[in-house]
């Protein structure tokens, strides 16, 4: 039997569900032209070739001189084998979109995965702001154009103790308009401990930032050991600022010594010098609960701004769980030259970040539930959780595993607790990442854990449903 006789008109395919969903995501002409060229390509496969692409059996031996039999294979088969190739070839020329993912590695803040989600509430929210118009620049009180800026300011302003608060793209963007702000005139120099000269992901390396913006690098102290007084020799005419910076992922254990924001402070009041801190992560608050000592000694925007720092800045999408965002709070004569300055316009957020921004920072002024809260939850609660999960997964385990903060914040302090382990390999990791919806888990010792503390209890269905879907497709390749 020829399959290629079987294969459904152009129209046919086209018209299919499978093939619909690709139209929807790329459109009907370049899935036509792709389409065709699937059809194409499974007419020139050899005969084993095309029946293993299209799932369909090999024919069974006649009896005698009987000829070989078999059924032709359902349009459905040719559909699923088209959209698939198809599929995988609009992917490649223009780009797979955006998928949501379930993030199973027990990392909240994965930079690879979007860091920090949103709270489930300000997600829903977000639609009404965003598909009309708002009064994201208009004072609808008094009819003229408003400013941007002024609820994140005051939103800020009461969560920190700032004088002021300026919101701008992104963390970098804050630190790169700072330094322009404190390095114009005469005054270039900034000083900055060797030991905080850090590079972090993508290859950002406070000394390019500090080039860029137009400042001269004075280092003071050793890669491991930094004290007040290096800072103090190192002052002159020419010292527009000291920087702090956050380490993020980079640490230093041992023989160490640094110098922490209340006397960094105070030398710079003492000298008329002002001291810019990098805190990175977006800790508005301390993090003094008992519960979560992996944030404590992290130095928040709050008890930066309380030890006198003149400017502070920090990360929207990691410890606050809101979107991608420079924070820059501190003494409201710096913060509104930030404003003023040209580059602010360049580096000034949209509305989307500012709706959901706005809505974030309103959590955290109410003390409600964050996405960050799930990686520390109440043991009970979270054992039935895993024990619910297990009774549905053939083979699974309850076993000790380390969450953690990730996004640079706390990255050598684990949170302990427990996860979902399973018998499978880097095949199963692959299916999973593959699958509808994706998941994104990690191998220990020749296991599979999921860690639901970075999972949202409402993916925990689709979850378990892809994990039985990869499986059963393992175990049919097996």
């Amino acid at each position: 039997m020829d399959l290629r006789r079987h294969i459904p008109p152009i129209h046919r395919l086209l018209d299919a569900p499978a093939i619909g969903r690709l139209t929807a995501l790329y459109g009907r002409e370049p899935v036509g032209i792709q389409v065709r060229a699937e059809v194409e390509r499974l007419r020139h496969l050899a005969a084993g070739e095309l029946r293993a692409a299209l799932g369909v059996a090999e024919p069974d031996a006649g009896a005698g001189d009987a000829p070989a039999t078999a059924e032709p294979p359902a349009e459905s088969a040719w559909i699923a084998a088209v959209a698939r190739g198809a599929g995988e070839r609009l992917a490649h020329h223009l780009g797979a979109p955006l998928r949501r993912v379930i993030n199973a590695t027990g990392i909240l803040i994965h930079t690879n995965l979007g860091r920090a989600p949103l709270p489930p509430v300000v997600a829903a929210g977000l639609p009404r702001l965003l598909d009309a118009y708002c009064d994201v620049e208009l004072d609808l009180a008094a009819g003229r154009r408003g400013d941007r800026n002024h609820r994140a300011d005051r939103l800020l302003q009461a969560l920190t103790g700032a004088e002021m608060g300026l919101v701008v793209n992104n963390n970098a963007a804050a630190l790169v308009l700072a330094l322009a702000v404190l390095t114009r005139g005469e005054r270039r120099q900034v000083v900055v401990s060797r030991g905080e000269l850090v590079e972090i992901g993508g290859s950002f390396r406070i000394p390019d930032v500090l080039a860029q913006a137009g400042a001269e690098l004075v280092e003071v102290g050793t890669t491991n050991r930094t004290r007040l007084a290096d800072y103090a020799a190192a002052l002159g005419p020419a010292t527009a600022a000291l920087l702090k910076v956050h380490p993020s992922n980079y640490r230093i254990h041992g023989f160490t010594a640094d110098v922490g924001a209340v006397p960094l402070a105070d030398l710079g009041r003492r000298h008329g010098v002002p001291v810019l801190v990098d805190e990175g992560a977006g800790l508005l608050r301390p993090a003094a609960e008992p519960r979560r000592p992996q944030l404590a000694g992290h130095e928040s925007l709050a008890e930066l701004v309380a030890a006198g720092v003149d400017l502070a800045c920090g990360s929207g999408d990691k410890l606050l769980c809101g979107p991608q965002a420079g924070l820059l709070v501190g003494r409201r004569e710096w913060v509104e030259r930030c404003r003023r300055h040209p580059l602010y316009r360049a580096l000034r957020p949209n509305r989307a970040t500012l709706a959901a921004l706005d809505a974030v920072l309103r959590i955290h002024l109410a003390g409600g539930p964050l996405p960050l809260d799930r990686l520390w939850p109440d043991p009970g609660e979270h054992r039935q959780r895993l024990e619910r999960a297990a009774a549905r997964l053939p083979g699974a385990r309850i076993e000790a595993a380390d969450a953690f903060v990730g996004g640079g914040a706390a990255a050598e302090r684990p949170i302990p607790g427990e996860a979902l382990t399973l018998r499978g390999g880097d095949a199963l990791l692959e299916r999973l990442r593959r699958g509808d919806p994706p998941v994104v888990a990690y191998l220990r010792d020749g296991r599979l854990v999921l860690d639901l503390r970075s999972v949202d209890p409402e993916d925990d269905e689709p979850l378990l449903a892809a994990l039985r879907a990869a499986r059963d497709e393992d175990t049919l390749d097996a």
